[in-house]
């Protein structure tokens, strides 16, 4: 679950991207920065302005500034804000309903929330990832990294969102018994075990929807959609190409708002260590053909 982070009244947040940062992954920085509030207050609201009040006066009647919780200098950090987080949930848990019948635990992590609910033989491990939205569009900086070490103060751009809300647009125009997602479904669980990440098989999955109408997608079309993306995922191997389904993609729906340095921006080749490292390829093909 991602959980998008707006800042509190009288703070402001503002992007800025890591000067190191690269493809495939973008790395940005949330600075945070102090707002005048004095105007409010002289319409009524009760706040003291963090940056025109004494400092006294704002220790003693109002709780500190972000800058001096959630931030490493004048950045948010995702290793506090994390921690933040995971004590508010063990506080609220108890007040829950689902308290008295479910054992709650929380796990260990720096960059998210995670934590496990246990009732008898089920059991759940839910994970609550952190984002600051890019403007008015669908993508976000969040807290999730893929990378071994992520400095604190790092927030690596995620797709997530505007993905998930491609998948809303299909369910609205495909048919009732549209299989998609089970073909989606299948196919990931068909290949367990070989070298081949989810992500690889939903981004081919995406690219198909966006190119075969959805309602070829229905039940007595299942097996054709499965032989298209065994295909595809052949062809892309052999060309050691598999473009990024949201950045630089001159088809993707309008309808989901992207900033347009992602909009414009040249296609990125999932694929390119394939490119790369022919040792890597090599391993691939085989796999493949043992898939």
């Amino acid at each position: 679950v991602l959980i998008p982070m707006t800042p509190p009244r009288g703070h402001s947040f503002h992007l800025e991207l890591d000067s190191a940062g690269h493809r495939p992954v973008r790395n940005f920085r949330v600075r945070v920065q102090l707002e005048c509030t004095c105007r409010g207050e002289q319409q009524g609201e009760n706040m003291l302005c963090f940056l025109h009040h004494p400092e006294e006066e704002l220790r003693s009647n109002q709780d500190p500034s972000l800058l001096d919780t959630l931030c490493t200098g004048s950045y948010l950090d995702v290793h506090k804000t994390a921690r933040w987080f995971c004590q508010l949930v063990r506080a609220i848990w108890p007040a829950l309903p689902q308290s008295h019948n479910w054992h709650f635990m929380l796990l260990p992590s720096r960059r998210s929330c995670q934590f496990q609910v246990t009732n008898g033989d089920r059991s759940f491990r839910i994970e609550m990832l952190f984002g600051v939205q890019r403007g008015d569009s669908h993508i976000f900086v969040s807290s999730q990294t893929q990378e071994i070490y992520t400095p604190s103060t790092t927030w690596p751009e995620s797709y997530a969102v505007a993905e998930v809300n491609f998948f809303k647009l299909i369910a609205r125009q495909a048919p009732p018994n549209s299989l998609h997602l089970r073909c989606l479904q299948l196919f990931t669980y068909v290949q367990l075990g070989f070298g081949f990440s989810t992500y690889t098989l939903k981004t081919i999955v995406m690219h198909l929807l966006n190119t075969i109408p959805v309602s070829h997608w229905r039940r007595r079309h299942f097996v054709r959609r499965l032989e298209d993306i065994n295909e595809n995922l052949r062809c892309c191997l052999e060309e050691k190409c598999l473009n990024h389904f949201v950045i630089g993609n001159r088809r993707f729906p309008q309808e989901i708002s992207l900033p347009l340095d992602i909009a414009s921006a040249e296609p990125l080749n999932l694929f390119h260590h394939l490119a790369q490292y022919p040792a890597a390829h090599s391993q691939a093909m085989n796999e493949y053909q043992d898939l």
